[in-house]
């Protein structure tokens, strides 16, 4: 070998061990920093002419493994859900309060159940009724005031929805200017480390985020999918683009996050054709999205629910009781009936007038069995004024019924048959119409419609009511317009349902109290139904389809409801009494001192009530199923938080203990490097000593 040989094989050899001794203190000044891959030196043979001539020295790169960065980016997308789920879950069962405590609601319906065996006993008194009115009110304002703040920690979501959204598209700019460089360098040959460092740190929060695929491109860019395959960063940038970003507030449903390109200005272009609108993204945005549009969606429906159960249980008594002296009137509420109606009543029912004193002045009993099946409401209230033949009058108008006595001190109640009692969707005639409620709602019939399929629904023309289908992740799974032919039945309703889009998904049916019924498949087991909007009007009745159909716990009339006024500032009005039926005009129906009402109140707090969909269960159990599963969800989130966590530790641990610095090796590198440094640099000493021996012959 040539000495220009020996010399040029040594100087290569002392540029590798110089670009090495570069690499290894690099390495050791990013000791300890986050998401830093050490760098290694390429270095091949260089051969020249076929012949061997040295080391090439390559630019350094990135010791990193693409699987084990793929693994951070999956567990940092489970954390990112978990850490979110966790914390709103845990919010929300604080608004519930500690178990047992005097404020919770389990404590105020215990209270409701306490103070109405309190008024059965013989030291009742105007006070322990106004104990027992104060605590049902107690209680309903408390579950206003939790479907209030259900609502308003829904808000918050939403609002963490739309800075998730913007954090998302700053991180993809991000991200597409990061593989502009690194493509660069790439192509220049030059050292990618830095800025492909810069990128995963990137893409690691971008997973927090929203789960994703990360696929490797020849160029040295990156490409990133959602779990569903959806393209967010290619050769071209997508953003997502959210109508309501940064509102806030709390809706019955929400737009979905559309993908779209983005323009070169950095404004959105068209849009792909791709959306996020469930809980499968993943990600922090993913949990976000689970709990806005289902887990705390579900919770107020489940409220709804358990107030719908709670007023029917008391105004199935006191509609079944009266005071003493009876009310000079009794006022209903809106049925959504009209007098040309159906009056679908069987059994029977007395109607009474009395005096101040309980004496009474006339009564009439309605065997409704006996009007036949084709009597309409009109002929109930004729066949009551009758009845009563002048004693009182009743009327029905815009779907209120209203019955009031004739001469001033006389008073009306109405008594249920012992044997054969009156009973419309399974309530009794006073209740239906709301003569006598202690809870009233604006918003609510309160109690079943009780219509068939044969009965006109009542819509009129252009009417609309959007029904929505989630399944178990808030993801809609599809949705339909619901627009009734004018002149068609509630069977028509039924059928135009089994007919639509929801169809796919389960049937719809009438249950033998005029509930519409949502069966889902078994593919879509738990999928639930939302009406986000309905301009339907039945009658002009005020009472539209979601009311009077009872599809979901949200219908149950929770907003806007309270114990009647006169109730809540009078004991006296409470009715507690029991109308004698069999009692001869003329004689005592009414008696003060009765309290059978009281007793019938203890009893049908106790008792099983239809839910529906829900179930036949008591208002106790029912309460305790719904609050132990808010505790439960998130004791189970706390606990998906923990595994989540270390999962995602043990990955980052494994990623960073293959591409990390080890201060150990890199010194013991350095060595190394020294001691080729030196082996180059004595063959360079040793080569200039035969330049300069050869010289000196030649001189």
């Amino acid at each position: 070998m040539a000495l220009n040989d020996i010399l040029g094989s040594a100087v290569s050899g002392l540029s590798a061990a110089q670009a090495g001794l570069r690499a290894v203190s690099n390495n050791i000044a990013n000791v300890g920093v986050a998401g830093y891959a050490r760098e290694r030196v390429n270095l091949t043979t260089g051969v020249t002419s076929g012949k061997v001539s040295g080391v090439v020295v390559g630019e350094p790169t990135r010791v990193a493994d693409r699987f084990l960065e793929s693994t951070v980016y999956r567990r940092s997308g489970d954390y990112g859900r978990a850490e979110v789920s966790a914390n709103y879950l845990d919010r929300l069962q604080s608004l519930l309060g500690e178990p047992g405590a005097d404020s919770g609601l389990p404590a105020r319906l215990d209270a409701i159940s306490a103070s109405a065996v309190a008024m059965t006993g013989s030291q009742s008194s105007e006070q322990t009724v106004a104990t027992f009115t104060a605590n049902v009110q107690d209680a309903i304002t408390s579950m206003q005031q939790l479907d209030s703040d259900v609502a308003g920690l829904r808000g918050d979501v939403e609002s963490e929805v739309g800075y998730t959204v913007d954090k998302i598209n700053s991180l993809l700019v991000r991200i597409n200017d990061l593989n502009s460089t690194v493509a660069q360098n790439t192509g220049l040959g030059r050292s990618v480390s830095g800025a492909a460092d810069q990128r995963m740190k990137a893409i690691e929060e971008l997973s927090s985020l929203i789960s994703i695929n990360v696929r490797d491109q020849p160029d040295g860019r990156v490409s990133i999918e959602t779990a569903s395959g959806g393209v967010l960063l290619d050769r071209r940038l997508r953003q997502l683009s959210y109508p309501i970003s940064g509102q806030g507030v709390s809706m019955p449903s929400y737009p979905s996050i559309e993908v779209r390109f983005a323009e070169p200005d950095g404004s959105m272009g068209a849009a792909t054709g791709e959306s996020l609108d469930s809980a499968a993204v993943g990600g922090k945005l993913g949990g976000l999205l689970d709990l806005r549009d289902r887990a705390l969606p579900a919770f107020s429906e489940k409220l709804g629910v358990l107030f719908g159960g709670l007023t029917e249980a008391l105004n199935s008594v006191s509609n079944a009781s009266t005071t003493v002296p009876a009310p000079a009137s009794l006022n209903g509420r809106s049925t959504g009936l009209d007098g040309a109606d159906r009056l679908g009543f069987t059994g029977a029912a007395t109607f009474a007038v009395t005096k101040n004193d309980g004496t009474l002045v006339a009564k009439t009993t309605i065997d409704f069995d006996a009007l036949g099946p084709g009597a309409t409401v009109d002929d109930m209230v004729a066949a009551i004024n009758t009845g009563l033949g002048g004693n009182a009058t009743a009327s029905f108008v815009d779907g209120k019924l209203t019955i009031s006595a004739s001469a001033t001190g006389n008073g009306v109640a109405i008594a249920q048959d012992a044997t054969n009692p009156s009973a419309r969707a399974g309530v009794g005639v006073s209740q239906y119409f709301g003569l006598n409620d202690i809870v009233r709602s604006d918003t609510s019939t309160l109690v079943p419609s009780g219509f068939t399929a044969s009965d006109p629904h009542g819509f009129g023309a252009g009417e609309t009511a959007e029904i929505v289908l989630r399944d178990t992740s808030g993801r809609a799974l599809t949705s339909y317009t619901l627009t009734p032919t004018p002149g068609g039945t509630f069977g028509d309703i039924v059928n135009d349902l089994n007919a639509s889009p929801l169809s796919n998904f389960g049937s719809f049916s009438l249950d033998d109290r005029g509930r519409l019924r949502f069966d889902p498949a078994p593919s879509v087991s738990g999928a639930a139904l939302s009406i986000p909007s309905d301009s339907t009007d039945r009658l002009g009745t005020g009472r539209n389809f979601t009311q009077l159909m009872s599809l979901t716990g949200v219908s149950s009339g929770l907003n806007g409801s309270e114990v009647r006024p006169e109730v809540l500032t009078n004991p006296s009005k409470m009715p507690l009494a029991m109308l004698q039926a069999d009692a001869a005009v003329g004689t005592k129906a009414l008696g003060a001192g009765d309290t059978r009402g009281a007793t019938a109140l203890v009893d049908r707090l106790a008792a099983p009530i239809d839910l529906g969909k829900d179930g036949t269960v008591t208002i106790e159990r029912f309460s305790s199923l719904l609050l132990g599963r808010a505790g439960l969800e998130a004791s189970q989130a706390q606990g998906y938080l923990s595994d989540a966590s270390a999962r995602r530790d043990d990955a980052v641990t494994r990623r960073d203990s293959f591409s990390g610095v080890n201060i150990d090796e890199e010194l013991s590198q350095m060595v190394v490097l020294q001691n080729s440094y030196s082996a180059a640099a004595r063959v360079i000493t040793t080569a200039t000593e035969m330049y300069d021996t050869l010289l000196q012959m030649v001189r």
